[in-house]
């Protein structure tokens, strides 16, 4: 299992034309599905006088949320073209919302989907993709005297420290790269009296 994911590290736009219609395509780095709603919500206002406003989105770094919206477009021939391209690309943590303004001249499903997927795909080659790590949040608690054993193994596998409290009992918050959690949590736990808490 890998424990990186590839995702877009900004908001990128693209636009295509078939036919008199013109289809313009913007691609939006996300996290939650609110955040999708707001984009998705804001798009239909700015475009109020558009035709279509379509999009799909993935989420997570096991690619497990997705959803492709066709918005009156025949079934198919917008929200999955869109998606097709996320999922070639694999991509995660993306919106494409793709604004379908009708130039007179019916395009046909195939036609539709070519034109959906060909406004993706400018949108994507216009758009930086970067890979980022899964990470996961570990809490380390123990008592003051095992402070130098604890942090000679934080330094050596260098998680990135969220937090720290160390009054009386010392805890830790760290964010650690997944591939590197069970190495963390093997060396902590040879240290007597340190608990872990995964988050």
């Amino acid at each position: 299992m890998t424990d990186t994911y590839l995702t877009i590290s900004h908001k990128s736009e693209g636009e295509y034309s078939e036919k008199r219609s013109k289809f313009l395509a913007f691609a939006y780095h996300v996290e939650t599905t609110e955040e999708i709603k707001n984009i998705v919500n804001s798009c239909e206002k700015e475009y109020h006088d558009a035709r279509h406003v379509c999009y799909a989105y993935m989420l997570g770094p096991q690619h497990e949320t997705f959803r492709a919206v066709d918005n009156g477009e025949p079934s198919g021939t917008a929200g999955k073209p869109i998606l097709g391209q996320i999922v070639k690309n694999n991509l995660t943590n993306i919106l494409i919302v793709v604004v379908r303004y009708f130039g007179g001249i019916k395009l046909g499903t195939s036609g539709l989907a070519n034109a959906y997927k060909q406004a993706t795909i400018i949108a994507l080659e216009n758009a930086d993709i970067e890979e980022r790590t899964i990470n996961v949040r570990v809490t380390v608690s123990f008592e003051y005297p095992l402070m130098n054993d604890v942090m000679r193994v934080i330094k050596e596998i260098n998680p990135r420290i969220l937090g720290q409290d160390f009054n009386t009992n010392c805890q830790l918050m760290v964010e650690v790269r997944q591939g590197d959690a069970s190495r963390l949590q093997s060396r902590l736990s040879q240290i007597r009296g340190v608990t872990i808490e995964f988050n």
